[in-house]
């Protein structure tokens, strides 16, 4: 254990060498922020003009008055380095900018300068003042306006020095104004005081709790930072711990943001944890990697917050606790700052806080169950929205008659007013069908002049992330409202949801108000999708183009004809049941039929394509023909257990010789029983229902027979062997897709993918579900996905960052695992990676799988994928995941659509072999048609004749429904023949790639090339 410590104290220690610049450089920074000062307090006197800034004093609403808001500048009295430069070792990268605090002289204002945004409009052409100087400086390169956490009356300064520090590229200086004795504290009042006149409701002034903490925030601004700064000076486990927070903050991108968490507020309970007031429960004896996870642990867990934080020593305490309750009536949280004065998180939302509690409590989690203590999940793993939320909203409200319709700042800015809409709108309308609904939006531009105003604030889109809570709960199809009678909540209900509210009478006889979302099945995942985009285009007038909601755009690649063939899985279920009794019900078999399970992939929701009905694998004449039919039938393997016999003989060639003969007699009874049979010695398929059934006999003799034989026959697997594997591993996914639906469609989106970029020659089926199961079993530090999107971006994800040389990936689905076998799977790992040392290219598993059916990686990965292949695989994983985060969070654009997805360069193949889409088995499953590869060798072919996907059933060309059956193709794949030709012919010259799914091209790579 102390090892185990030590080591991971030995990586902490090298990610914060990582995340902190060295001394040099922050000598270095604070040196080019002491000229940034000294150029700010030599500006000049001078007369300080509205016009510099007409339009922010114009949309402040104060352009009438201008002529009353100039002044005569004065050079600041105070310039003070603040923040994480000031506090010790405490910067984190990337954000390494300074901050200076500029203390705005007394005599550039009036007493009365507090009211209605004129202190707003002084601050602003104050830094007007300081920027025109700065920039006719040779130490400066740049000068940019920003703003102070995102509120837009507030901006700030963005100092780029002339020199560059090499370590610190981008390195500026924020320029803060601070207002320290500018105005008398009582006129200020959070709970009572209206200070915008324009605020009102009825025509009674409103108070302006947020207008007012916005100026007392500037005032004990210097205040708090010298309380913060003294309190983490000299004290290096402490300012360690801050910087681990704040890599750890950054890391979650919805929870790093004007409504949540910075650095400063981080830092602010860190330093009220080390106060009385905060019950100490930090002190100097404790380790950095302590005090981190105290710090975690108090923001999900602790009995404070509903109670405020105070930063007051409790002998120095001058807020009262009425003072305290008004806080909390008045804000969603209270960190009350050291002059009693100031709500420091008064920017901060409910939402907000309740995502950062799970966050917390998340990492929490991490920290225990996470190997290495979870310093991949917590430090190094970006949890940004597209990644986090099951769907994400794009809103575009540009000039949208609902904000135009606002002030753009009275008590709160209007941007943060239409996100509290938003909230609220999606709030009502999904009620419980999500757990947490997040609405952001950034509004600041990145590029900004002040004379505009805010006239480019808000054009980049909201965007709403929403969780989803149980999918019971997500795809419900009514939701019900109030009793007719009770009229206000009814009159309620319905000016809410408009055209969709309707009067019913359900089952147990209620009559009351409801919506419904009546839909197919299969596309009951676009449920929430349809609510949240009614009510939206409702209440906020949008267009259609106004709004995009990611739920179903992947969609298109698992659909036929319009329509998921998942839908016929209800079928598929029956005829299994319907075969499964009548082989148990065989009576003129030898030994009775004890067992029946179905393997292929279709039976556990895992298959990209199930299999349709075919009108030709009906029992006879029960089914009315169409006029065309596939000439292609899958046959879905069953596994069958006959009941015990000790007649069994020992020799396996003529244990499988017993096993065809039995086949053959099951296949003669069921045949009697009106189902068509097709039988060989060789395997033997039973038409019912639709379906074609390849039926196979398990003995668990065939096990022994395997453990007994030499140390070459276990490179092979005997066939008993197969099948004991793949019905243990259809029992555990059968088993996780109960607990996960979610789970079957990202299996089949992450299939589609595999076989679109030409994998399938290197990658099982069963590799692809166990990946994708260990996404579900070990989501950290996420929560498991509910949607498909979300889940098939962590899949990708996951591919292309995963460290199979040094990490095996332990998929245990049941929880079997003790300590016993996960030191046998390590022992197994450290055995296949031996020959590392010697050959890094060459080793055996490149994928280690380890399962409970499986602790040594032989059943599914034991010689493919390659570790080239599986290189290949990550990069196109990794170029996918980033166009897929792009495409969720910006949109498409131009020629990065979400078809590129799926689309395959073709050019990165030495040649390739394209092939007659008319030929293929099953051309529909074709998503995108091979395009012919600039400067490669392309192979061209006449086509056969003698095959065609589609046979006619009319009358006329087939004289029976038995010459129809017989001209059936089972289990006839083309490509798949072509390509065990072409392996016999060439097979150790190049590799073949290929696309299982619906390919109508087949790469080729020689095999001393890099694949």
């Amino acid at each position: 254990m102390a090892s185990a410590d030590y080591s991971l104290d030995r990586k902490l220690s090298a990610l914060l060498t990582e995340a902190r610049p060295s001394a040099a450089s922050l000598r270095a920074a604070g040196e080019a922020a002491d000229a940034v000062a000294a150029l700010v307090k030599s500006v000049p006197p001078q007369q300080a003009n509205p016009t510099a800034a007409s339009g922010f004093v114009a949309d402040l609403g104060l352009l009438a008055e201008a002529h009353k808001l100039a002044f005569d500048f004065r050079a600041p009295e105070v310039v003070r380095l603040a923040g994480s430069h000031a506090a010790g070792g405490s910067v984190a990268r990337p954000d390494v900018a300074a901050d200076l605090l500029v203390r705005l002289p007394k005599e550039c204002f009036h007493e009365k300068d507090f009211l209605n945004h004129r202190y707003h409009v002084k601050r602003c052409l104050y830094l007007c003042v300081i920027e025109k100087s700065l920039l006719s400086s040779p130490l400066i390169c740049k000068v940019s306006w920003s703003t102070f956490q995102d509120e837009a009356r507030k901006p700030i300064l963005h100092v780029y020095p002339a020199t560059e520090i090499a370590e610190l590229p981008g390195f500026y200086v924020r320029i803060i104004p601070t207002a320290s004795s500018l105005f008398d504290v009582s006129k200020l009042n959070l709970s009572t005081r209206n200070n915008v006149r324009a605020y009102t409701k009825d025509g009674i002034n409103q108070p302006t709790p947020k207008y007012n903490s916005s100026i007392l925030e500037d005032m004990f601004l210097e205040e708090n930072a010298e309380s913060i700064s003294s309190t983490f000076a000299n004290w290096k486990n402490l300012q360690e711990a801050l910087v681990l927070l704040k890599v750890w903050a950054r890391q979650r991108t919805s929870i790093y943001t004007h409504d949540c968490l910075n650095g400063y507020l981080i830092s602010a309970v860190l330093v009220f944890l080390t106060m009385d007031s905060g019950g100490s429960i930090i002190n100097r004896s404790m380790t950095t990697r302590q005090i981190f996870r105290v710090a975690i642990n108090f923001f999900a867990t602790s009995k404070m917050w509903p109670k405020g934080l105070v930063m007051q020593p409790m002998k120095k305490r001058t807020i009262t606790k009425e003072d305290i309750a008004h806080l909390l009536k008045t804000f969603d949280v209270v960190i009350c700052d050291v002059s009693g004065h100031v709500n420091l998180a008064f920017r901060m939302k409910k939402t907000a806080f309740l995502e950062l509690q799970d966050e917390a409590a998340s990492a929490l989690n991490c920290l225990d169950k996470c190997r290495d203590g979870g310093l991949e999940e917590l430090f190094m793993t970006k949890v940004d929205f597209g990644a986090k939320f099951d769907s994400c909203v794009r809103i575009n409200l540009k000039g949208n008659s609902k904000v135009t319709a606002l002030s753009f700042c009275l008590d709160d800015e209007s941007w943060r007013v239409l996100e509290n809409n938003v909230q609220s709108l999606l709030q009502q309308g999904l009620t419980d069908r999500t757990k947490m609904i997040r609405v952001l939006w950034r509004s600041t531009p990145s590029e900004w002049n002040i004379k505009d105003g805010f006239s480019k604030f808000g054009s980049s889109p909201v965007i709403v992330g929403i969780m989803l809570s149980s999918l019971e709960k997500s795809y419900r199809l009514v939701d019900i409202g109030p009793n007719p009678e009770n009229r206000d909540e009814a009159v309620k209900f319905r000016k809410f949801w408009g055209e969709k509210a309707e009067l019913r009478r359900f089952k147990d006889g209620v009559i009351a108000e409801s919506t419904v979302w009546e839909t197919e099945p299969w596309k009951r995942h676009t449920i929430v999708k349809r609510i949240a985009d009614y009510v939206l285009t409702k209440h906020l007038l949008l267009q259609k183009e106004d709004l995009v909601h990611v739920v179903d755009q992947l969609d298109f690649c698992l659909l036929v004809a319009g329509q998921d063939p998942v839908s016929s899985s209800g079928d598929l279920l029956i005829a299994f049941d319907t075969l499964s009794k009548q082989l148990r019900l065989l009576d003129d078999v030898p030994l009775k039929i004890s067992t029946v399970q179905p393997l292929d992939p279709a039976f556990r929701h895992t298959s990209v394509f199930p299999p349709e009905p075919h009108p030709l694998a009906y029992e006879k004449s029960s089914q009315r023909l169409p006029n065309f039919a596939a000439t292609c039938v899958r046959s879905l393997e069953v596994m069958i257990q006959l009941e015990g016999s000790g007649n069994w003989p020992l020799d396996p060639v003529a244990m499988e010789k017993t096993k065809s003969a039995f086949l053959l007699r099951i296949g003669e009874s069921l045949e009697g029983r009106g189902m068509f049979v097709t039988a060989s010695e060789d395997e033997v398929n039973v038409f019912t229902s639709g379906y074609s059934f390849l039926l196979k006999i398990f003995h668990e003799r065939g096990l022994v027979q395997k453990q007994a034989g030499d140390v070459n026959t276990q490179s092979a697997p005997s066939e008993d062997k197969e099948l004991f594997l793949r019905s243990q591993h259809s029992s555990m996914i059968n088993g996780l897709h109960g607990r996960y639906q979610v789970y079957g469609p990202v299996v089949r989106l992450a299939k589609r993918w595999m076989s679109a970029h030409l994998f399938s020659s290197f990658i099982s089926e069963e590799a692809v579900e166990l990946f994708v199961a260990y996404l579900f079993l070990k989501p950290f530090p996420f929560h498991a996905p509910s949607s498909r999107v979300v889940g098939f971006l962590r899949f990708l994800r996951l591919l292309s960052s995963f460290d199979w040389t040094f990490t095996p990936m332990v998929v245990d689905i049941n929880n079997d695992f003790n300590l016993k076998d996960e030191k046998d799977i390590n022992e197994n790992f450290m055995l296949s990676r031996k020959s590392y040392e010697q050959n890094p290219h060459d080793v055996e598993p490149a994928m280690f799988l380890a399962t409970s059916y499986d602790k040594a990686s032989e059943a599914w990965t034991k010689h493919s994928p390659s570790k080239s292949v599986l290189k290949r695989m990550a990069a196109y994983a990794k170029s996918s995941a980033e166009l897929l985060t792009n495409l969720i969070i910006h949109g498409q654009s131009g020629q990065y659509t979400w078809e590129c997805l799926f689309r395959t360069p073709l050019s990165n193949y030495d040649a390739v072999v394209l092939l007659h889409q008319e030929k293929l088995c099953r051309p529909h499953h074709v998503l995108f048609p091979a395009e012919t590869p600039n400067g490669k060798l392309v192979i061209r072919g006449n086509p056969s004749n003698s095959f065609h996907p589609y046979m006619s059933l009319n009358s006329t060309v087939m004289r029976s429904l038995h010459d129809a059956r017989d001209k059936l193709l089972v289990n006839f794949d083309p490509t798949a023949y072509f390509l065990r030709d072409l392996k016999c012919a060439f097979p150790v010259t190049f590799k073949l790639w290929y696309d299982s799914n619906g390919g109508d091209a087949v790469g080729l790579t020689w095999e001393n090339s890099k694949t």
